[in-house]
């Protein structure tokens, strides 16, 4: 992606986003949604930066676990600098597997609809380009219809001012990304100074700190012990 010009230190820090690291490219499998242990379900969307959207779900009660990776594109085995080409037509995804008894779908969506802007096409806070795009990937008719019925819930709360612009597209293949992708602001969060200077420090304390102080403040009844 361009790296957007901002006008205060600060924010400069951040502009680099999530792109601002190298990675190898390790063979991948596309795994599709359904692909889960038993009695659990998966559910992938793109909400921006999956450092982002995968730190929020990580601490919900419910979700085994949280894989960073792409869907939506033409390209087989995507690197993450192939995706942040935008020319592969994927998104920056999470994949999240949960037990359906602790915590539901709806409730899953509803705060996935709550904690990213799906009203701004194809752009979360400094990073812009398709891959950062708003979408649901829907595994069969009936996560389709679940969705649809959840940004009417939601449009009708008038929790945004602006209409919601996530789109919802089926999933034909997921991607996990690379190793150094996965719980990336998890590791942040333990890291001592020093280890901070070889991540992206800027974007951690500045983007994705406070989104998820916020979040862990909103749905503290809903977070792992």
């Amino acid at each position: 992606m361009l790296v957007l010009k901002l006008g205060i230190v600060a924010m400069a820090l951040v502009a680099t986003s999530c792109m601002n690291m190298s990675g190898s490219n390790p063979s991948q499998e596309a795994a599709a949604a359904k692909e889960t242990p038993t009695g659990k379900k998966s559910l992938v969307l793109g909400g921006g930066c999956f450092w982002c959207v995968e730190a929020v779900f990580e601490a919900l009660k419910g979700v085994d676990s949280v894989e960073s990776g792409y869907a939506g594109g033409h390209t087989v085995n995507p690197t993450y600098r192939d995706v942040c080409s935008g020319e592969t037509g994927h998104a920056e995804v999470v994949k999240v597997t949960y037990d359906p008894k602790v915590v539901s779908e709806s409730d899953l969506l509803h705060i996935f609809f709550t904690t990213h802007d799906p009203t701004t096409m194809n752009r979360q806070g400094p990073d812009s380009g398709t891959q950062y795009r708003s979408v649901i990937f829907y595994a069969d008719d009936a996560e389709k219809a679940l969705a649809q019925s959840v940004i009417e819930e939601v449009t009708k709360e008038k929790i945004w001012s602006n209409p919601i612009v996530t789109t919802l597209e089926p999933l034909t293949a997921f991607y996990k990304a690379e190793d150094y992708h996965q719980d990336y602001f998890e590791k942040y969060e333990k890291a001592s100074p020093a280890e901070r200077m070889s991540m992206n420090a800027g974007y951690c304390s500045a983007i994705i700190d406070p989104k998820v102080r916020k979040f862990r403040a909103k749905y503290a009844d809903k977070l792992k012990k």
